[in-house]
């Protein structure tokens, strides 16, 4: 009998995989325990992490912030790597810009002394809902909201705890025209409006297509690194090409898409057939999409959660009813980003310099409205903001979530560039037009758009989605369920850790981010490695 070293494959070459991966091998490659090879669906490594080029600027079309630095497990990597600086334009690069230019639909700007109190008054909202500081009045205002929904449900969630906070701000206010004459808008309209621009942005946040889905008590368990946020000057997929530069040519094999899992459970009788010559049968068999075939010792599966609520065939036996309700409770969501160039022609006509375009939050008709431009296609009404990818970039930026960012998917680029073209124009007018008092008429000078590029995470086979959250009905329990490995740890009849899970949607407390994927990654190559009891802290 030869004898025969530990296999361990790792199914995704994103960041959860490749951090598994880059862990083992640098800690065990020494003493040459494993055999260890990554198993890649697609023709690129980094998953969910993509970066681009458009019109000649750095995009991310996946991750795009490091979300806090203090304590980032990315940031270090980043900063380590001389990755945080560039002389390269990058999207976001000037960080999150300031002073926003806030349009109602008909082209009406907002003046900040009525935006500023309902946009505060949902931070307050959400600050309450993470159990982050509130100001006095702000507790006492959220708490009797808060007792409120809780009388009215068991399962709260973050949407409804919202919109009660919002009906009990509307009832201070009457539903009389607006002193400032904008249009036909009522002060109670335009604050309802405001609010549902920041409850768009949340759901970009959040990957929820309805905050009446994602649960109240989960996020207030949800955490994040203390410090700012910002992106990544080269690229966010440099980090991972950083973690995959210590693999060994060859490790990584892309284009194989796995279509079947078969593992030992106490209950399966099934043996292996041998496959290589000498070698002992292992618990688990890989069949690919090509009709190959790998025999494992330790399988860690890194696949989306949103492949996994698909892949109810994928396993052999199939999982342990107490995982499959997990997948199935446990939210997925889908964001998706819309990358415009703003045509050459867009020049001043006074100064021939090229125009330049606001940080623009656009506050929409409600559905029911009669106000509404029917010309603005559907798709686009829950988005809340456009703007530059930087400061005085020709490329703009905005985001979708929920059914329109599946709705985007399936257009052509002339539909959305119409799209925008006719949407923008009801909230750019001219400036010759006075952007109060009368309804402005359309601009002659608007806008113009050449080129977009669109992302498409929802129909990728690959991905099918954006990120997790946890859903109601759902709760942090159940990530933490999904996270456990198969066999379970009292079943003594099967070879032990077999199946083990890692991604972002296995993170109890920072699912959702490339961080959590990260450190998912590591607690699975650490859990082999005390395993082995190899082990180094």
């Amino acid at each position: 009998m030869v004898s025969k070293k530990p296999r361990i494959v790792i199914i995704g070459a994103g960041m959860a995989g490749l951090t598994a991966a880059n862990k083992l091998y640098t800690t065990a490659n020494s003493k040459q325990l494993f055999e260890l090879s990554v198993v890649e669906g697609g023709a690129r490594i980094g998953g969910r992490i993509k970066t681009s080029e458009f019109c000649g600027d750095r995009i991310e079309e996946g991750a795009t912030w490091i979300h806090g630095i203090g304590g980032s497990p990315i940031h270090e990597i980043a900063q380590e790597k001389g990755l945080l600086h560039s002389q390269e334009p990058w999207e976001c690069m000037d960080g999150i810009l300031e002073d926003p230019v806030t349009v109602a639909e008909g082209g009406y700007e907002l003046n900040k002394s009525l935006v500023e109190p309902i946009s505060s008054f949902f931070k307050n909202l959400m600050d309450f809902v993470q159990e982050k500081p509130v100001d006095e009045d702000g507790v006492r205002v959220c708490c009797e909201v808060w007792k409120r929904c809780k009388l009215g449900s068991e399962n709260l969630s973050v949407g409804s705890f919202l919109r009660q906070g919002l009906e009990s701000y509307l009832g201070l206010l009457n539903d009389q025209k607006c002193v400032n004459g904008v249009g036909n808008w009522s002060r109670k309209l335009l604050e309802e409006g405001v609010f549902a621009m920041h409850e768009g942005i949340q759901r970009t946040y959040t990957s929820a297509g309805d905050l009446r889905d994602l649960d109240y008590v989960a996020e207030k368990e949800y955490v994040m690194f203390p410090g700012e946020e910002i992106t990544i000057a080269k690229g966010y997929s440099r980090v991972i090409e950083s973690l995959a530069s210590v693999l060994p040519v060859g490790m990584i094999q892309l284009n194989r898409e796995v279509a079947k899992i078969e593992w030992r459970s106490a209950h399966s009788e099934r043996e292996l057939p041998h496959m290589e010559n000498g070698h002992e049968n292992r618990p688990v068999k890989l069949h690919f999409c090509d009709g190959s075939i790998i025999q494992a010792d330790h399988v860690i599966i890194t696949v989306s959660l949103g492949v996994l609520k698909q892949g109810s065939d994928l396993f052999n036996p199939p999982l342990p009813s107490s995982k499959t309700r997990a997948i199935s409770k446990l939210g997925y969501g889908v964001v998706n980003k819309v990358f415009l160039k703003l045509s050459p022609s867009n020049c001043d006509q006074e100064t021939n310099n090229p125009t330049k375009f606001p940080f623009l939050q656009m506050v929409f008709h409600p559905p029911d409205s009669e106000l509404r431009k029917p010309k603005i296609p559907q798709w686009i009404r829950k988005t809340s903001f456009i703007c530059p990818i930087y400061k005085n970039s020709r490329v703009l930026l905005t985001w979708f979530a929920g059914e329109e960012a599946l709705a985007l998917e399936s257009l052509t680029d002339d539909e959305i560039l119409n799209g925008f073209s006719t949407t923008i124009s009801n909230f750019l007018p001219t400036k010759s037009q006075p952007q109060k008092n009368t309804n402005p008429n359309p601009n002659p000078n608007q806008f113009k758009y050449s080129k977009v590029l669109r992302t498409r995470w929802g129909t990728n086979p690959l991905f099918l989605g954006s990120y997790s959250y946890v859903a109601v009905g759902s709760s942090i329990d159940d990530i933490d369920t999904l996270a456990e490995p198969l066999p379970q740890i009292t079943n003594l009849e099967s070879p032990p850790l077999q199946i083990l899970f890692a991604g972002e949607a296995t993170h109890r407390t920072h699912y959702s981010t490339t961080h959590g994927a990260y450190c998912s990654g590591l607690r699975e190559a650490n859990r082999l490695l005390e395993h082995y009891n190899c082990l180094v802290v």
